[in-house]
């Protein structure tokens, strides 16, 4: 019985830390800790762009890996991708901004 037990409590130990490092992150793949931080501020981007007045019309994609946040999409003006950038910046959480945002 002793023996089985400690089997047992070896397997389960070994399933625990097989389970931790599968979601750990590399350089390329986020952890799951990391994609939902990455989705809550995917969010935050988009709603503070969505409010800010000159940029509700604007095609604005938003992307986040790894805390930076990629803008993306068309805009009427050069002033509206460095507004976009502005806001973005002042979402919490973003690390940085890379901005691949285009001329209407």
């Amino acid at each position: 019985m002793t023996q089985q037990l400690k089997r047992l409590s070896t397997f389960i130990l070994m399933l625990v830390l097989a389970s931790f490092l599968g979601c750990a992150s590399t350089s390329k793949h986020e952890g799951t800790g990391e994609y939902l931080d990455d989705s809550a501020i995917t969010a935050k981007v988009k709603a503070a762009v969505f409010n800010e007045p000159t940029l509700k019309s604007a095609e604005i994609n938003v992307e986040t890996f790894k805390g930076v946040v990629q803008l993306s999409g068309f805009v009427r003006s050069q002033a509206d991708i460095n507004q976009a950038v502005q806001v973005a910046r002042g979402v919490a959480g973003v690390k940085s901004v890379k901005n691949d945002m285009r001329l209407k």
